[in-house]
């Protein structure tokens, strides 16, 4: 069931997710930040505002589900698992060490709050669709929540994938793609010109609309429209910049991936500090 917006309380925690996504890639040296950063914003709303979940139980049976498509999104994902007690924040400093049980990519068999396990590209667009298929099936109130990359749209799967959800009438699922302009190889309108995904997706039968993806309130109200649309899934494209919310991460022409040397870390000790003055602030 979906709460009411708590706007302050939900920015403050999209800038407690990049805080500890930014401490968990400092300290491991290398990352996947750019598209980790991009989605602080979603993951607050949804982690705050609007899905059923209980830390306590992760395989809570009326829970509603979260697909990371995008699996090397993970640090972000961990953190704000960790923020909301899934289990302790210690555990982020050791992502990607041997024996974490935080991997780079999500996996739901070693991570407590991982839905599916994600990382092949456009694989979990077909999973989350058959999760949202499953819970129609069995009349449950399940929402299934997917998130895209805007390069992984490249993948035919995807489209596969939309036009089975539109033909079964999936209206339990609301697809995030996360539009932040780049993805591993470069910018995407250089490897494969996208176009509009909001059209692309309206074509093949789905409520589409266009948001900015840096607005809790806007990402807020766009799922509070989604859930009005019977018979057909909802897609949200959110308009983000990659490694959304840290400054010198968003200048970085390649930030898909980055290794931290002396540079980088001293660029991220100011993020860090300027990161906790922001939260003090939305405190008060």
């Amino acid at each position: 069931m979906m709460r009411s917006l708590n706007l302050k309380k939900t920015k403050r925690f999209a800038a407690q997710i990049r805080l500890e996504t930014l401490k968990e890639i400092k300290t491991l040296g290398f990352g996947h930040i750019g598209g980790s950063l991009s989605i602080a914003d979603l993951l607050a709303v949804l982690y705050e505002n609007v899905m059923s979940y209980d830390p306590k139980k992760p395989q809570w049976k009326d829970r509603d589900f979260f697909v990371s498509s995008k699996g090397h999104a993970g640090p972000a994902i961990y953190a704000t698992l960790a923020l909301k007690g899934f289990f302790p924040l210690e555990m982020l400093k050791t992502l990607n060490h041997n024996g974490t049980k935080l991997p780079s990519h999500c996996d739901r068999n070693k991570t407590p709050g991982i839905d599916m396990t994600t990382g092949s590209l456009g694989q979990g667009v077909s999973t989350a669709i058959g999760m949202a298929m499953g819970t129609k099936i069995d009349k449950t109130k399940n929402y299934t929540y997917l998130l895209v990359g805007d390069g992984e749209l490249n993948e035919g799967q995807c489209w596969e994938g939309a036009m089975f959800a539109n033909h079964h009438k999936l209206d339990n699922l609301i697809c995030f793609v996360d539009y932040n302009k780049k993805q591993l190889d470069g910018y995407v309108k250089d490897i494969n010109r996208p176009l509009s995904f909001a059209d692309k997706f309206k074509s093949f039968g789905w409520d589409a609309q266009d948001v900015n993806g840096s607005s809790v309130e806007d990402i807020y109200n766009a799922i509070e429209k989604a859930k009005t649309i019977k018979e057909k899934p909802s897609v949200i494209v959110l308009d983000t910049i990659k490694g959304q919310g840290v400054k010198f991460v968003e200048n970085t022409l390649a930030n898909h991936s980055m290794k931290f040397g002396e540079k980088e870390n001293a660029e991220a000790e100011k993020a860090i500090v300027e990161l906790e003055r922001k939260i003090k602030e939305l405190d008060c």
